[in-house]
């Protein structure tokens, strides 16, 4: 209970717990009055050089604005001038690259041109060498086959006369030549060249021992090789007294012989190394002759025999000129006839010329009639002239 000027007032009254409740907001409002009041006070003592300070802060921010709106636009500058080198330099390292890749890329093209060209170059050549080798190995058989064949003294002969025998069919008319022609001795020939008088028939033999060829080829020593040596010089010796004694008849060959070599290199050896040979075939009227000289002395011995065979037909060849004299003196005679025939038809075509001129200059004549009087020509008598008619009015 609370008693004021003589009244009491309960507690739990509500018009006493309002009352209370404004006089304590009342109070409240006056201490925080008094604490702003305060506040302020300090502040108006703080705010008279913070004004100061401030002012000074402004004018530095401001400095500073400045300075970085200044450092900006150097930055902004220097971006711009960096970028622009930048720029400057790829396009120049572009170009750089550009130019070296073009070189590179003519460099590579030339390098390809010219390894394509060489390994087409290289593969011609692979070609060639394979083609050459192709022909060696051939060759090293038909050498083999050559070699078996040489080894065998029946296959031997029979090679030689094979080959003389393409030799002579290529060279020789065939009337002017004999293979294996018996002789009268009873000796067979391998071939007979039917020559005129003189020389006469001519013998070419072509079975050549060939056994001391080969003995000399085969040689490893020196004993072995004169041993050779003396062998091939007793065969040689030998074959050439037989062809002398067997094909060189009086009366019915020539005064000489062949003695065909199927091998070049045998007529090689014996001209370099056994040259004693080589004239002792001369001596006894035996000439040696290899597959290429035989082709040359049977073109000679053709062109003998075609000599022969004109002075054979010479009596046949002047009757037949005569006969060829008398054809021109025709044909002259009737080139003259068709001469006097073609100066004749001259006139002819000479007259009919001038008919024609005249006919023409009359033609013209009455072409350009213009109805006056025409003067009579000269050879043309008995025309009468026209007279013009008279003008219309």
């Amino acid at each position: 209970m609370i008693t004021f000027r003589g009244q009491t007032y309960a507690l739990d009254d509500p018009l006493v717990l309002a009352a209370l409740g404004g006089l304590a907001l009342v109070l409240l409002l006056f201490i925080l009055l008094i604490v702003t009041l305060r506040a302020a006070a300090r502040s108006a003592r703080m705010t008279e050089p913070l004004g100061f300070h401030l002012s000074q802060l402004g004018s530095r921010v401001q400095s500073l604005s400045d300075g970085q709106e200044r450092l900006s636009g150097g930055l902004t500058h220097v971006s711009e001038a960096q970028a622009a080198s930048q720029a400057r330099v790829l396009h120049l390292m572009e170009q750089r690259l550009a130019e070296v890749s073009r070189g590179m890329s003519e460099s590579l093209h030339g390098t390809a041109t010219r390894t394509a060209r060489s390994l087409g170059e290289l593969q011609q050549r692979l070609e060639t060498i394979d083609k050459a080798q192709s022909n060696i190995e051939k060759l090293s058989g038909d050498v083999l086959s050559l070699q078996d064949i040489l080894s065998n003294k029946q296959t031997r002969g029979a090679f030689g006369e094979i080959q003389l025998n393409d030799i002579v069919r290529k060279a020789m008319p065939p009337d002017a030549f004999t293979m294996q022609a018996t002789l009268s001795n009873g000796r067979r020939a391998d071939c007979l060249i039917h020559l005129p008088n003189p020389p006469g028939p001519i013998v070419i033999d072509s079975k050549f021992p060939l056994e001391a060829y080969e003995a000399l080829r085969r040689a490893e020593n020196q004993s072995q090789l004169i041993e050779a040596q003396r062998m091939l010089r007793i065969a040689v010796r030998n074959h050439i007294k037989a062809i002398a004694e067997r094909y060189i008849l009086d009366g019915e060959t020539a005064d000489g012989a062949l003695m065909f070599l199927p091998s070049e290199a045998v007529y090689a050896e014996l001209h370099a190394n056994f040259p004693d040979l080589v004239r002792e075939g001369f001596d006894a009227r035996v000439w040696i002759v290899s597959p290429t000289t035989c082709m040359a002395t049977l073109n000679t011995m053709r062109a003998v025999l075609k000599d022969a065979r004109m002075r054979e037909q010479a009596g046949a060849i002047r009757a037949t000129l005569r006969q060829l004299h008398r054809d021109v003196e025709l044909v002259v005679e009737r080139v003259e006839k068709l001469s006097t025939h073609f100066h004749q038809a001259r006139g002819d075509l000479d007259g009919i010329t001038t008919a024609a001129e005249r006919a023409g200059k009359r033609a013209a004549k009455l072409d350009n009639f213009d109805f006056e009087e025409l003067a009579p020509d000269d050879d043309t008598p008995g025309i009468m002239p026209l007279a013009r008619p008279p003008a219309k009015p």
